[in-house]
């Protein structure tokens, strides 16, 4: 286990902006952060990140907690990855309570793929330098496509030797078990029960997640084999999943939100040319067909991407299938076509990292642009492939979500083919409608049917269940905001424990909350959100994050210049402490009102009948003192 000091080290210096910013892009919203959701899908942003008090709140998919928690719900990181990923991002000396041999039999399976792969990764840049084989083959690899050290160091490309069984063996002598080698794809098992390495005589290329750990990775053979595929890859397996995955987006990211554009190029060798040629946001599909997970994972760092194909027949096929992915993802999708016969590694090379952004500056076209450029020969003198050209530009406009951007490029359309704008909206809707309908007919709706029970609640009757849990929600708000906070003439934990010592909350989240602080209180000792953030269940940690964000902030010009001031909570938190009590009893009564005339209902004898009567009328005369000091009308 990861010491106490080393846990305590970790949380001092780690700023929560800082580590979500590694992830997803953050706007400031006044003193806090927010973005679009980096859980689900939206088009709205509603993830807020509060640094004054370390936390994330992620409103739509209910996430939230620390820096800690988010690298565990991002990355799918244990508590105990989380931070050892933080704590080599800050440099803190990690000091453990057990010897290493004991942690690593306690690891999960998750955790010693990822350890089983950093190994082949170090073992495989050590043969690329260091082995004879590796540097008269695999380092003249690279050294001819033009890559110097520094981009062999950052992207940590390797060797694997030609050899059967060496990464095995070798992986085995240091006490990595077979299950492992062959889970992470390292090494295949033959139907006959033997062994041997996936990658053998070929340049390996490391895939990073965006912590930085290596889930996979690709190989190029340098031999002129007939029976063999140019590369070979790792299969997906408990930690890689490659239609999630981006090759190097750990290295470009930082480039990609600060640029606010990504170019999107094909293979592993297009990336790490374009990054050496001072191009740094540039990503690849390393060879595959761009996926939506793919596209998603680009809308966090930026809404902007130009997809750059080579200029070849292949190349054209390629940017007509992945530019309507990418619009129905929501980008802004611009696209460059290289010149016949180069593609990004090529053409990198031939001009400086000035000259390269001037050229993609001048060529790079919007998609309506491209497109219609792209069919202008064939079309110029044929109505028929004209009509076609245009259903096939419309179809792209068809995909994007956005119904404002539909119409803009409606409008360019219209412009630059001198086609009414009415005729390409009555084909557009066309498309739309027939599309909805495809979507019906493939997932008819469900829901639409509802079965009410015999017996509908009547309209007016009160939730006071529910209403007690709202009370029981801004009690605890209250207590993990303000505790420290003077109400008459105590701390407002003080009067709130006092006021509700009795209290049993009918919500077990803020239940568990309010006794912990009941107990920390009665034992002397302060409790605060990070005793909560770090000790507390998940249920737990979201609750407090979620009551320690708030969504919106009062705009500073309200008082600077119209002159118009709120009062801060604080300002006015013992007038909140003390209606929250009274509002909490006043609702507590009323659900026991409505409990008690059920009994009432279902009373069998004379005794018990006038027993709840009194108790009835008990619960009311206090619900009616309570109620004329709030200022509430109440049915007599």
């Amino acid at each position: 286990m990861i010491s106490r000091d080393t846990i305590d080290e970790i949380k001092s210096r780690m700023d929560i902006v800082d580590v979500i910013s590694d992830f997803i892009s953050l706007k400031r919203s006044g003193q806090n952060y927010k973005a679009l959701s980096p859980f689900n899908n939206e088009k709205t942003p509603s993830f807020y990140v509060v640094p004054s008090k370390g936390i994330f709140k992620d409103f739509s998919s209910g996430k939230g907690g620390d820096a800690i928690t988010f690298v565990m719900e991002h990355e799918g990181m244990s508590y105990t990855e989380a931070l050892r990923f933080l704590a080599k991002k800050y440099g803190v000396e990690i000091k453990e309570t057990v010897v290493a041999k004991e942690e690593q039999e306690a690891l999960s399976a998750r955790d010693s793929l990822y350890i089983v792969m950093n190994f082949a990764k170090d073992h495989y840049k050590d043969l690329l330098v260091n082995h004879e084989e590796g540097q008269s083959i695999g380092l003249s690899y690279f050294r001819e496509r033009g890559f110097h050290d520094r981009s062999i160091e950052k992207f940590e490309l390797g060797y694997a030797l030609n050899e059967w069984n060496h990464l095995e063996e070798l992986a085995l002598s240091k006490g990595y078990s077979q299950e492992v080698l062959e889970k992470s794809g390292l090494v295949i098992r033959k139907d006959e029960g033997k062994h041997y390495d996936r990658f053998r005589g070929r340049v390996i290329f490391p895939v990073h997640n965006l912590a930085g750990k290596i889930i996979a990775f690709g190989a190029r053979i340098l031999t002129k084999e007939k029976d063999q595929p140019k590369y070979i890859n790792s299969p997906e397996t408990e930690i890689y999943h490659k239609s999630n995955v981006l090759y190097g987006m750990y290295q470009a990211k930082n480039a990609i939100r600060k640029e606010d554009f990504c170019f999107l190029v094909e293979g592993y060798t297009d990336v790490i040319s374009m990054h050496q040629a001072g191009i740094e946001n540039a990503v690849a599909s390393s060879g595959t067909a761009l996926t939506e997970e793919q596209i998603k994972l680009i809308k966090r760092f930026t809404d902007n991407v130009t997809v750059l194909f080579d200029g070849d027949a292949a190349g054209i096929k390629a940017a007509l299938r992945g530019i309507d992915l990418v619009l129905k993802g929501g980008l802004n999708v611009r696209v460059l076509l290289l010149p016949d016969g180069d593609d990004p590694d090529s053409f990198s090379k031939k001009y400086s990292s000035t000259e390269l952004k001037e050229y993609f500056q001048k060529n790079t076209k919007d998609f309506i642009s491209f497109k219609i450029d792209l069919y202008a020969a064939d079309a110029s003198r044929d109505p028929i492939k004209k009509a076609e050209a245009i259903r096939e530009i419309i179809s792209s406009i068809a995909v994007i979500p956005d119904p404002i951007k539909r119409s803009v490029y409606i409008q360019e359309t219209s412009a630059l083919l001198k086609i009414q704008e009415t005729v390409l909206l009555t084909e557009l809707n066309k498309m739309l409608i027939g599309e909805r309908k495809k979507l019906q007919q493939e997932q008819p709706q469900e829901g639409l049917s509802v079965d009410f029970p015999v017996e509908p609640p009547a309209s007016t009757r009160l939730d006071t269940a529910g209403m007690v849990q709202m009370q029981e929600r801004e009690t605890i708000r209250l207590l993990l905001n303000y505790s420290e906070s003077a109400v008459e003439e105590q701390k407002l934990i003080h009067y709130m424990l006092q006021e509700m010592d009795e209290v049993a909350f009918t919500n077990p989240v803020f239940n568990e909350i309010f006794e912990t602080f009941k107990r920390m209180s009665n034992a002397g000792q302060e409790v605060d959100e990070l005793y909560f953030l770090e000790n507390g269940s998940q249920e737990v940690k979201t609750t407090v994050a979620d009551l320690m964000t708030s969504r919106y902030h009062t705009s500073p010009h309200w008082s600077e210049k119209y002159h118009i001031y709120f009062p801060h909570e604080k300002e006015v938190i013992h007038d909140m402490a003390y209606s929250n009590v009274l509002r909490y009893k006043f609702r507590a009564i009323q659900k026991l009102m409505e409990e008690n005339l059920q009994k009432i209902k279902l009373a069998v004898s004379e005794e018990d009948l006038d027993n709840y009567l009194t108790i009835h009328e008990q619960l009311k005369n206090a619900e009616r003192e309570i109620a004329a000091t709030l200022g509430i009308v109440v049915a007599k």
